[in-house]
């Protein structure tokens, strides 16, 4: 039963059996709750109730003091039970129920209500550590990362408290776009290694507690499938695989593409295939065919797919570009946007039929259906989980979750607000901002999630400044729900910007010219992991790696901060141990900006201390007065601090009167004063 919701947290109220409410001074209305009471169908109606509470399902309401009426209920119960006031049958309603109190369920955050038990379910509380395997670890000296070495540093995830871990693309594939066009779905690249080596990592990982998430990618595959090559040679059954449409003549009489939708990439999204003597849709690089979802011969074929990665093991996919699924059937042209004079860039229409059509929901609900019939099929208590991403609006997201009729999607609609809506030149009241706005706007019973990079944008250290690295991780990790790390954040690694144009690789960077290459590349955020200050950064034993390794290595690796008194490694290692308090899983939480440089948020959970961390984000050093936002003096315990803090983990400090160094982040227990 779904309940409570308060500072934006929500919570699911345990179904209780109650005897003599009045003498427990419990009434069966309730000012600010819609509680109802449903006599039980026995002839001891009259002793046993059994609580439904339910919300009216604003935010920030009064807190449900209910935990008193809770235990009445069940002791009175329980003595009826031992004094055998009861029948067989309503003995077994009492047992039942008390069973029924602990069982799981889902909530929103990722929260549940038992103040004693914790049966969050696995994945709505962990860490997703994202690995690039390209530039992991390359464990046979070819300059190339591989699954190999991803299985050889296993035991680094689990030493640093890692349980799940997705991977970007590993399938077959020319590599045009370093995965994301795969070539054969059911195959593993071999500069990545065989089918063998995955099995072996499953194995290994599972061994290590550490569950594996496979990056799907459905709107297109490579040119290079047999699927296209069938397509374009109009094979019966791959006909229509593909978005196929005949061009149109200008006044010239020189054939055009069918409309002017564009690449993501830059250019027209269309490519005229001579063989076939028609154009197909490609929303990223021309090497990269769009699928046509409105045929079910291609949907078919995809839950194969899924179902073929289920049976190797895999706990769930990330879903990529998903809102890219369908496109507007009669192929009108999209309205300019305004944002640009550049004909050929992305930026140049406004893309209202080529993405976030009602469609997309219905496939994602349609995969979301076939992994929990998966799930149900395979009781081994692994909940198979789907991650989404689209950079879509607030309101489109939401519906990933669960929509208006409680239709579900996604279990994680990817939350990027931390890297497309704030930075460096954000101030507290942004942080606090989108926050609340994912909390207010997410439906109840799901869990919230916070991405803080990826593979894609600038990394951390480079969006935010390094010395933000510790309060940043502080953030991601504190908040309630699930928390996503791309690999090497938690070393605060940086982009490396100097990459020379003749080493560029990444499809838009080369797109854009040698000119113009560094505004847009992404391979700044992929260069190889930094293990140590060996020579590739402890990488690869290759002359040469396939991106180069940022030169801050020899200062800025793992080995390093492995060592160290203090480093970013010590600081995210202690935040995913303090993540297991009860209070931080399943903790209410509030968050307040306490001036424009100075937030704070807090999760409390009854008969467990309470956690507040506090994060500076302006230049300046800040004292602050935490004494209303904590409601009363009380002593803070520091529990993390960051790399340069003169604060020490266990040293007391004053609420009323705390200064924070510049970009500093805090983690501290309360004390009554």
């Amino acid at each position: 039963m779904v309940g409570a919701v308060s500072d934006g947290v929500d919570f699911k109220w345990n179904v209780s059996l109650c005897k003599h409410l009045s003498s427990a001074g419990c009434s069966s209305t309730h000012s600010s709750r819609s509680f109802q009471l449903i006599t039980a169908a026995e002839s001891e109606a009259t002793y046993f109730f059994l609580f439904v509470f339910c919300d009216s399902g604003q935010l920030r309401k009064s807190r449900l003091k209910h935990s008193s009426m809770r235990l009445a209920a069940i002791v009175a119960g329980v003595k009826m039970f031992a004094a055998q006031q009861l029948n067989r049958a309503t003995q077994l309603i009492l047992i039942c129920s008390l069973l029924w109190i602990e069982a799981p369920g889902l909530s929103m955050s990722s929260l549940v209500s038992s103040q004693t038990e914790d049966f969050i379910d696995w994945w709505q509380h962990a860490v997703f550590y994202q690995i690039y395997p390209r530039s992991f670890k390359d464990s046979n000296g070819d300059g190339i990362g591989d699954l190999q070495g991803i299985i050889s540093k296993l035991p680094y995830l689990a030493e640093t408290g890692i349980t799940a871990t997705w991977l970007s693309p590993i399938f077959q594939s020319p590599m045009v776009d370093f995965g994301y066009d795969i070539s054969d779905y059911r195959a593993i690249q071999p500069e990545y290694g065989s089918m063998a080596d995955f099995d072996q990592l499953v194995h290994k990982a599972s061994s290590l507690g550490i569950k594996i998430i496979l990056d799907f990618v459905p709107n297109h595959s490579s040119d290079q499938h047999e699927w296209f090559k069938k397509s374009v040679a109009r094979d019966p059954v791959y006909e229509n695989f593909y978005v196929w449409a005949d061009g149109k003549k200008n006044e010239q009489g020189i054939l055009q593409p069918p409309n002017n939708w564009l690449s993501v990439f830059y250019g027209s999204a269309w490519e005229w295939n001579e063989q076939r003597q028609q154009y197909y849709l490609h929303q990223f690089t021309k090497e990269q065919p769009d699928l046509n979802y409105r045929n079910p011969a291609v949907v078919q074929a995809m839950d194969e797919v899924l179902l073929f990665w289920l049976n190797k093991g895999v706990a769930g996919f990330r879903i990529d570009a998903v809102n890219h699924l369908y496109e507007r059937e009669d192929l009108a042209d999209e309205p300019l946007s305004g944002k640009t004079a550049d004909p050929l860039s992305y930026e140049y229409t406004k893309h209202v039929h080529t993405k976030d059509l009602p469609e997309v929901l219905a496939m994602v609900q349609h995969w979301r259906q076939l992994l929990d019939d998966y799930s149900a099929k395979h009781p081994d208590g692994v909940t198979r989980i789907m991650m989404t991403e689209a950079y879509a609006d607030l309101h489109v997201l939401m519906d990933y979750y669960e929509t208006a009729d409680g239709v579900r999607g996604s279990q994680m609609p990817f939350n990027f607000h931390f890297i497309t809506d704030v930075d460096c030149d954000s101030d507290a009241r942004d942080f606090v901002y989108n926050v609340e706005k994912w909390l207010i706007y997410m439906p109840r019973g799901h869990a919230a999630n916070w991405v803080m990079g990826n593979h894609d944008n600038p990394r951390v250290a480079s969006r935010f400044g390094s010395a933000s690295v510790d309060a940043m991780n502080m953030l991601l990790l504190t908040l309630p729900g699930i928390a996503v790390t791309y690999n090497g954040e938690e070393l605060g690694m940086e982009d490396y910007r100097e990459i020379s144009w003749e080493d560029t690789v990444d499809p838009p960077a080369r797109n854009a010219g040698k000119k113009d290459y560094k505004k847009v590349s992404r391979d700044p955020e992929r260069t190889p992991f930094q293990w140590s200050n060996a020579s590739n950064a402890g990488f690869s034993t290759a002359a040469k790696t396939w991106l180069p390794v940022n030169p801050n290595y020899l200062g800025l690796n793992l080995a390093a901060q492995q060592e160290a008194a203090r480093s970013h490694y010590k600081v995210y290692k202690a935040l995913i141990e303090l993540r297991k308090l009860p209070t931080l899983r399943r903790g209410r939480f509030s968050i307040e900006p306490l001036s424009r440089a100075v937030f704070a948020l807090r999760r409390t959970l009854k008969d467990y201390e309470t956690i507040v961390t506090i994060i500076n984000v302006s230049a300046k050093e800040q004292l602050i007065n935490l004494t209303d936002f904590i409601n009363g003096p009380h002593k803070l315990i520091v529990e993390v601090a960051g790399v340069e803090s003169t604060y020490n983990p266990g040293q007391a400090l004053s609420s009323s009167a705390l200064t924070l160094a510049p970009h500093e982040g805090l983690i501290c227990k309360l004390i009554e004063a």
